[in-house]
């Protein structure tokens, strides 16, 4: 059975989407969705993942799973406000745990805060096996740019990367988070670039250089021949020296510090103070 696969590119965190279905069936899959987050006013609002709610609307369609590629620093996560909005199940890779237990002393949560993964219906565990319908998934694990990153295999021929790649004129994700290795995602990588040269990729971001418009979708063999960090023609040393090197001259993710802390509740505020706020902490002198 063959996917259709319809992107949703959020210019403010360069986020790619997705919604993931097949025709004649209702269930879909949403891939990484976007909450709107205005960090000067420390205000959350709805109009990207409503976006994406309307054209589950307008295609009749009835959400199954919402997928997390991984805990991202750069956007948060729409997940929760989705599944109260659309239903379906919250779904992220087993290893969200190691991930948890970091940012719970990092950002000193609340007691009650639990590291077992309960926040999400279901913890992936490598190369579990599930549908979407009658879509066949296999959750592939594939860690490096954290200790808990998935990609999603659609069929045979279509791969939801994550922050494993970039489009090959951008290259890589960085592995300087906690947990993160380059070495781990050097493999990751290798292991996904070994499927057929036609498999279609996927991209979580872009970030595209001057005059190109934002793309998401390649495939294995552009990769190979072209990726600026990766391709054929780089080993596991050069790679190691090269992503190390590159970490260490960039910042902060500017929503880093908010993103953490409600994507690994799945994408659910902090609870609310006694006036029924909810707050954000900013753990000073730590990144």
């Amino acid at each position: 059975m063959h996917p259709d696969i319809q992107g949703f590119f959020d210019p403010a965190t360069s986020t790619v989407s997705y919604v993931v279905y097949a025709a004649g069936q209702a269930e879909c899959a949403i891939i990484d969705p976007v909450l709107d987050y205005d960090a000067a006013a420390g205000r959350i609002s709805t109009v990207s993942a409503d976006n994406i709610a309307a054209f589950v609307h307008a295609k009749g369609l009835k959400v199954q799973w919402l997928l997390e590629t991984h805990a991202h620093a750069d956007h948060v996560s729409a997940s929760a406000y989705l599944k109260r909005t659309l239903g379906g199940q919250i779904g992220i890779g087993a290893a969200i745990t190691q991930v948890q237990g970091v940012f719970r002393d990092i950002y000193n949560l609340e007691p009650e805060f639990k590291t077992d993964g309960s926040q999400f219906d279901r913890l992936f565990e490598a190369d579990a096996v599930f549908q979407i319908g009658r879509l066949n998934v296999r959750a592939l694990h594939v860690p490096g740019h954290t200790p808990a990153d998935m990609a999603y295999q659609v069929e045979h021929d279509n791969l939801f990367v994550g922050d494993t790649l970039f489009m090959p004129d951008v290259g890589t994700a960085r592995c300087d988070f906690p947990g993160g290795d380059a070495r781990q995602l050097y493999l990751s990588i290798k292991r996904l670039l070994a499927f057929p040269g036609s498999t279609r990729l996927f991209m979580c971001h872009d970030y595209p250089p001057a005059g190109r418009e934002a793309s998401w979708e390649t495939t294995v063999d552009e990769q190979r021949a072209s990726n600026i960090h990766v391709n054929d023609r780089i080993d596991l040393a050069g790679f190691v020296d090269m992503r190390t090197a590159r970490d260490a001259t960039l910042g902060v993710p500017a929503l880093l510090i908010p993103a953490i802390q409600v994507n690994i509740r799945a994408g659910n505020l902090p609870p609310a103070d006694e006036s029924g706020l909810h707050s954000l902490k900013i753990p000073l002198n730590r990144f």
